[in-house]
């Protein structure tokens, strides 16, 4: 194995970062630092704590422009678009901040006579956070700040493509004072992860990724008593109803499965549309998929970037390519999309119709700029459709009938139902997966729950 992690630019192919693997003694000097952090950390007030959060946002929103030129060159994201994530990443982290104090009240169970009850929040110790390249702020940040917050310490092991982000990470900690310990980061290759997760002094690990690695986490961490949280892959689907403004629709749903180069664990990757509006839509769909520019993420013009590596998108193409083998019809030209080309991670958007849960393409997730879409006669069919998935993490409704779509959203298995809308994530509410989606759950109040550990005062009265 190499001593080196590196991170490949799907812009041009070149090595971008280079970092060392943490070795043995840096490893465990990290884990040594972050215990003795955390116990002091423990003991500081959330108003103090939150003050240390938001001058650490404060630090990394200055940099937001640099930030997000260097995103771009790690896993392409159009230079456009990625400031709107360093400050959504921003916007969140002071959800939770401010919600903090709610999320780790005491719980009072009631008056008995004679007696002082209740139950305090407090925290697990050192979490250990394994994040993605897709969002690599957005994804980190999910743990990261109300893990903080719940007074514990954080090490964080980021995406060999966007390691970087864990640097930033770090100095903007450092530069909001944060006490030394409380947040570290480790340029550690997989294996030695998955090997930290055995040690005794890893009390929560968070991993978002695929479902493959998710098993190899978990499985890792079985002989130990402590919590595993686990958003995993994807296959979110979409249901236009006969009564939806269809072009609305059409616009929503085609920038739900195409932002971010359809490299979105909540990224459309499947729609079921009414006979009625089945023709109306498709036309209207591949309108709007004909209206992105492909290209080069650091022109401003770019609105559709590379996905991550050759690698994805030999593997995206090798589906549609099976689809289409089977029987899928594409309705978008790839020639119209100058710059698409076998080799490269340059690929044209594609929207296919004929499609059956008989391929890959429809149950298998992509990960990429591809979506299918299948007429429905009824509800009930797509419904059925939709649940027919090992995936569990959002489902999409448009509809103009609010108490149709609350009816339909109570049979979908997900853990969040849209109405009018998709792709999106309110950290007002919990962000929980079913099914191979995942385990246990972050942000909002509730995301506090799995960051702490319930304390019971039971205490009799002098």
């Amino acid at each position: 194995m190499t001593s080196r992690q590196q991170t490949i630019s799907p812009v041009d192919g070149s090595i971008y970062a280079e970092r060392p693997f943490a070795g043995a003694a840096e490893i465990d000097a990290a884990m040594n630092r972050a215990i003795r952090a955390q116990r002091g950390w423990a003991e500081i007030g959330i108003a103090e704590r939150a003050a240390f959060c938001e001058r650490f946002c404060d630090a990394l929103l200055s940099r937001t422009e640099e930030i997000a030129l260097e995103l771009t060159w790690q896993m392409g994201r159009p230079v456009a678009q990625a400031p709107g994530e360093v400050r959504t990443c921003v916007d969140r982290a002071r959800f939770m901040i401010a919600h903090a104090a709610e999320g780790l009240k005491p719980l009072d169970p009631g008056l008995k006579q004679g007696f002082k009850r209740y139950v305090k929040r407090v925290p697990l110790g050192v979490v250990f956070v394994i994040a993605p390249w897709n969002y690599p702020f957005l994804t980190a940040i999910n743990t990261v700040i109300p893990a903080i917050m719940a007074g514990n310490a954080v090490v964080l092991k980021h995406s060999a493509q966007t390691q970087l982000v864990a640097e930033r990470f770090a100095q903007a900690f450092q530069a909001a004072g944060l006490p030394e310990g409380v947040f570290q980061y480790l340029h550690i290759a997989g294996a030695t992860a998955e090997s930290l997760v055995r040690d005794a002094r890893i009390a929560h690990v968070a991993f978002t990724g695929s479902v493959a690695v998710g098993h190899a986490v978990s499985k890792a961490a079985s002989d130990r008593f402590i919590s595993v949280g686990l958003e995993l892959g994807g296959k979110d689907p979409a249901y236009v109803r006969a009564d939806a403004d269809i072009g609305f629709a059409a616009e929503n749903l085609v920038d739900g499965a195409f932002f971010n180069s359809g490299q979105s664990c909540c990224g459309i990757e499947r729609i079921y549309v009414h006979e009625a509006v089945f023709d109306d839509f498709v036309a209207r769909a591949v309108e709007v998929a004909n209206q992105y520019r492909l290209g080069d993420p650091t022109a401003q013009q770019t609105n559709l970037g590379p996905v991550v590596s050759v690698k994805a998108a030999e593997f995206i193409r090798a589906q549609v390519a099976e689809a289409l083998a089977q029987g899928a019809e594409q309705k978008i030209d790839p020639a119209h999309f100058a710059v698409d080309a076998v080799g490269t991670p340059y690929l044209a958007p594609q929207i296919l119709v004929n499609v059956s849960h008989k391929m890959r393409v429809m149950t298998q997730e992509t990960f990429g700029p591809v979506v299918g879409i299948m007429k429905v006669a009824s509800d009930a069919e797509a419904i059925a459709l939709m649940n027919d998935s090992p995936y569990g993490l959002t489902a999409a409704l448009f509809s103009s009938d609010l108490e149709a779509a609350e009816a339909i959203g109570a049979q979908i298995e997900t853990g969040t139902v849209f109405l009018n809308r998709c792709d999106f994530l309110d950290p007002a509410l919990p962000w929980v997966g079913v099914k191979d989606t995942g385990r246990g759950h972050t942000l909002s109040i509730w995301g506090y729950e799995h960051l702490t550990r319930p304390k019971s005062f039971h205490l009799r009265l002098p």
